[in-house]
């Protein structure tokens, strides 16, 4: 339970509510966040009430547009230089559009992750000046390249550094620094991430070529990179935002009107929380785990056919995370379960050789979440040095935290919440201790209580779509605007169940004094801790537009007791009997006596499974027995089955799907395809197809996408995901893509080697960790 702060009672004057009108809690809010005046929220409102700052308030950057201005004139090579996460993607995105419309000769490199890590690294900095760039232009990186920057200026070539990333002691010697960071905290600039950055430049070279109206069509993109970086939403960071939203509703770029259908977002009601939880991740994936220099063709294409062939890729890379997370995760529960010692401290550092670098700081931010102090994931690789990503929590600033453990770190930089860094393996225990004592002497020995705001406390009978959307005037939300928390007191639970694909979830339905009720999702539901007693509880509100539907939706954040001096009572969570049959030599013997067994449903799927009675994930029932067959592809598609049965029991086999290698999985779905194409007028039912194949979607859509690279299909339409419609509909023949099937086949074979290695996870596991696993639904 978290420590709940109670709204400051604030004063509002009556010229400023009158302008605001609508529900109180509004104008109040506005206050609470330093909006005082009449203008200023006018200007917070509405963004055609702001007025932005010229580009030229940035410093250096005049100087910067001047010698690009040079370079475009004099016909030089420009290499934009970026970053893999979202913010660098887009912001290299950014430039080097805008560079091809003012006619320059422009290349770009973005670092791969894996290999370089952040940064520009000197070896790949000559390969590009081998190439013949002519001036490195970076965006999101570039603000500790001293040395590299030194080595360019040795070879003649000037450097201009955008970046946003905080100050280091030491300036390189670049041509021109364009960092927010020179400006003072309170500037209306200062907050721009890269790609903010990158667009304030892009605004200035399209203005002094006559053509300031042009900088627009990039405003979709600096919405991606504002919310996916986390940047703090004052001053320009917010209009760029609130008018970023208008253009990607209205988007134009192929590739994210295909990302959108896959994500199942309709673009009509889109908001920052689809970019946060849908979109962004999925851009991330490829940064994560692949080469990011495509992303500039993704976002730019005119072709459909290599829209959605792409847009496919970044589902199935997106997949890949997913299950990679999951097992880095696991494994990093498990060395806790073994030294609960490392809970001692005030950090949380753990190490483990082969890690992917790609997940592990999305694994360190779900560590933060669960035990509520700052953590450091490390990966070690085979040469004994170690790649690691720190996030923090509120009240540690991790990399002033890390500054202190410089002569143990081979490179590190970040913010004040995330941070990545580098060391030798060896040098790992003498850095866990260090950082402790750093961090101990910022926010204290034991990790603090988590704290709450609450902006408001309303009845349940207040929640509406009305009240919703009055609130809503105060968006886009997210860091330094964060969505309200409300709260409403002494209500009972009256009912709960699991909820969602996934069965991660919990959906509660909650009764006041009144006779008022309401459901509420409780999103990460651990499966415990639900009040019996009379209880206040705080959530957040949001519009739910699944399947078209605007619904309103309540958000469980956080409850306490009604009297804080009575303990409540909590739900005791159901037990789940486990039968593990994943060993036995003889699984048909084992399987035939259950076959007359009441109330049971047994789970198989694909080919090799055809003969043994049962359905496959599409057809499961509520049932207290379920017996899993076929070992599943993945965690998410775990639990989906287990939300959909609910079991008490269950019978664990372990029988291969027999289609995890590359060519055989290919050469069903070209069956599959050559089926369609005889019998259904070419319609594919992607899930129903996924669960044929025991395997995910995004493998059969990655499939179909290289047989349409191959010439074989043209995909010719797909059914709205947002109405449940996940089919395509082919038709024989196409253009050969040549240069896209050796990568497509190369990201499909990487995602059935993961689906695989899970596979394998499942059946060498121990019995009592997959018990944990199928009762924390994956948490």
């Amino acid at each position: 339970m978290k420590r709940w702060l109670d709204p400051e009672p604030v004063v509002v004057s009556p010229t400023l509510a009158e302008f605001v009108g609508g529900h109180p809690l509004v104008a109040e809010t506005l206050v609470r966040r330093g909006v005082h005046t009449v203008e200023a929220a006018r200007a917070f409102l509405n963004a055609d009430a702001y007025t932005p700052t010229p580009p030229a308030a940035l410093p250096n950057l005049t100087r910067a547009a001047d010698r690009i201005e040079r370079a475009i004139r004099d016909g030089e090579t420009i290499c934009v230089w970026g970053d893999f996460d979202v913010d660098g993607q887009t912001a290299t995105s950014v430039l080097v559009a805008t560079l091809r419309d003012l006619g320059a000769r422009v290349t770009h490199y973005i670092p791969l992750r894996a290999t370089e890590s952040h940064g520009i690294k000197i070896p790949a900095l000559e390969r590009v000046l081998e190439q013949g760039a002519q001036l490195i232009l970076t965006c999101d990186t570039g603000i500790d390249a001293n040395e590299a920057v030194a080595y360019a200026a040795a070879r003649g070539v000037n450097v201009i550094v955008t970046d946003h990333h905080e100050l280091p002691s030491e300036l390189p010697s670049a041509y021109a620094i364009v960092n927010p960071h020179l400006l003072p905290s309170a500037h209306p600039l200062a907050s721009l991430p890269g790609v903010g950055v990158a667009y304030k430049l892009a605004e200035e070279l399209y203005s002094r070529a006559g053509r300031a109206e042009e900088a627009a069509k990039h405003l979709d993109l600096a919405a991606l990179g504002i919310v996916a970086d986390v940047a703090v939403l004052e001053g320009d960071t917010r209009y760029l935002l609130q008018r970023g939203l208008v253009a990607l509703r209205q988007t134009e770029r192929l590739g994210l009107q295909e990302l959108m259908k896959l994500a199942r977002i309709n673009p009509t009601y889109l908001s920052e929380e689809h970019i946060g939880f849908a979109l962004g991740p999925r851009l991330n994936a490829l940064g994560r785990l692949d080469d990011a220099n495509v992303i500039v063709d993704f976002l730019t294409t005119t072709d459909l056919t290599q829209a959605r062939i792409f847009a496919s890729e970044l589902e199935a890379l997106n997949d890949r995370r997913k299950i990679l997370g999951d097992q880095v995760f696991a494994a990093a529960q498990d060395q806790i379960a073994q030294n609960p010692a490392l809970l001692d401290d005030a950090v949380l550092v753990l190490a483990a050789p082969e890690w992917p670098v790609g997940v592990i700081g999305i694994v360190a931010n779900r560590l933060v979440e669960q035990y509520h102090r700052p953590a450091v994931l490390i990966a070690i690789s085979p040469e004994g040095l170690g790649h690691g990503s720190a996030r923090s929590v509120e009240g540690c600033h991790i990399t002033e935290a890390l500054a202190t453990q410089h002569d143990l770190l081979r490179s590190y930089g970040g913010h004040a919440m995330a941070a990545g860094l580098s060391l030798l393996a060896e040098d790992i225990p003498a850095f866990r201790r260090g950082l402790a004592r750093a961090v101990r002497a910022q926010i204290g020995a034991a990790p603090a209580q988590p704290e709450l705001q609450i902006d408001g406390y309303v009845s349940l009978a207040d929640l509406s779509l009305d009240l919703l959307a009055d609130l809503e005037r105060l968006a886009p939300f997210g860091s330094g605007n964060p969505p309200l928390t409300l709260a409403t007191r002494d209500i009972h639970v009256t009912a709960h169940r699991p909820l969602g694909r996934d069965g991660r979830h919990l959906l509660l339905t909650v009764e006041d004094v009144e006779g008022t009720a309401r459901q509420v999702v409780w999103w990460r539901w651990d499966g415990a801790a639900l009040p019996e007693d009379a209880f206040d509880l705080a959530y957040t509100t949001r519009v739910n537009d699944f399947r078209g539907q605007r619904e309103l939706q309540i958000v469980w954040e956080d409850a306490r007791a009604t009297m804080p001096s009575v303990a409540p009572v909590l739900v005791e969570r159901p037990t789940l009997e486990l039968v593990d049959y994943r060993r036995e030599p003889h699984p048909l013997t084992l399987l035939k006596p259950l076959l007359a067994a009441p109330d049971l449903q047994i789970w198989r799927e694909g080919p090799a499974a055809a003969d043994i009675p049962g359905c496959d994930r599409h057809e499961l029932v509520p049932a207290t027995t379920l017996v899993i067959w076929t070992l599943p592809p993945g965690p998410d598609v775990l639990h989906a089955a287990l939300a959909k049965v609910l079991p008490t029991k269950v019978y664990l086999f372990s029988a291969g799907a027999g289609l995890d290698r590359l060519e055989p999985f290919l050469k069903y779905i070209a069956g599959v395809a050559k089926y369609a194409l005889k019998n259904t007028a070419g319609r594919v039912d992607i899930p129903r197809v996924a669960a044929l194949t025991a395997n995910r979607e995004s493998a059969v859509r990655l499939a179909l996408a290289w047989l349409e690279a191959q010439g074989h299909i043209t995909v010719v339409a797909e059914g709205d995901a947002n109405e449940g419609d996940g089919y395509v509909l082919l038709q024989a023949g196409g253009d050969r893509i040549d240069q896209y099937a050796d990568r497509i086949a190369a990201r499909l074979g990487a995602l059935l080697d993961e689906v695989s290695a899970y596979r394998r996870y499942f059946v060498q596991a121990e019995t009592e960790v997959l018990q944990t696993l199928l009762l924390d639904n994956g948490q």
